[in-house]
């Protein structure tokens, strides 16, 4: 059982450590402009990485309530580093979507799993009335674009995927499983959504949109 504790203290230093070296003029100008954007009791927040970021999800839903919090690389850890804003502006409602960067940086399952329930318990405490929708991972494709910290590694997304799920379920939040609304049958992310086998296109998005429009509603 120690050993177990030494081995997921070792892994969110590891995670902290990525997240404080991620000093990227684009992140740093993002995280900064978040840090003094408000956020209000009626918003909707979408926190995450890349995938959040590259969509206007208030245009797309037609809702100027939606608040974008993503950043492009952005790993687990640095959602955690990034809530103070968010919890303080106690927003009506929150969507959590993260973890494909750490699986970039060799992180396991067990250890995205472990630190976004962290993230889950961290809103809860802070803005207990925000309702909390945890999002899983999504696929990516190696055959439309290398991805070289990624290769081998698409089966880190199915057990983070299950793992997230079991999170939700005892944290008591919604999981939405947007995984097999994005995967070919050979486990990949479909060619016709995405340009580079990792981000989406516009008809990718139209997918997401309309499988939280009921949440957002």
């Amino acid at each position: 059982m120690k050993k177990i504790a030494i081995i997921a203290v070792l892994a969110l230093m590891a995670l902290t450590a990525v997240a404080q070296a991620n000093q990227d003029p684009y992140y740093v100008r993002r995280a900064t402009l978040f840090d003094e954007l408000p956020i209000g009791k009626k918003d909707i927040v979408m926190l995450g990485n890349s995938l959040t970021d590259g969509c206007e999800f208030n245009e797309l839903m037609g809702n100027r309530h939606i608040k974008n919090r993503g950043i492009v690389g952005d790993i687990v850890q640095g959602l955690i580093d990034r809530i103070d804003p968010i919890i303080k502006g106690q927003p009506k409602k929150l969507f959590i979507m993260g973890g494909v960067n750490d699986i970039s940086h060799g992180v396991t399952a067990d250890s995205i799993a472990r630190v976004t329930e962290r993230l889950i318990v961290m809103v809860k405490q802070g803005s207990p009335r925000t309702k909390i929708y945890l999002q899983s991972l999504l696929p990516f494709n190696n055959d439309v674009r290398e991805w070289k910290l990624l290769k081998g590694r698409d089966h880190v997304v199915v057990e983070a995927n299950i793992l997230l799920e079991q999170v939700a379920r005892r944290q008591g939040v919604t999981w939405i499983n947007l995984y097999p609304l994005f995967v070919d049958d050979q486990g990949r992310l479909r060619a016709d959504l995405t340009n580079d086998g990792l981000h989406l296109m516009g008809k990718g998005y139209l997918i997401w949109r309309d499988a939280i429009k009921p949440y957002i509603k």
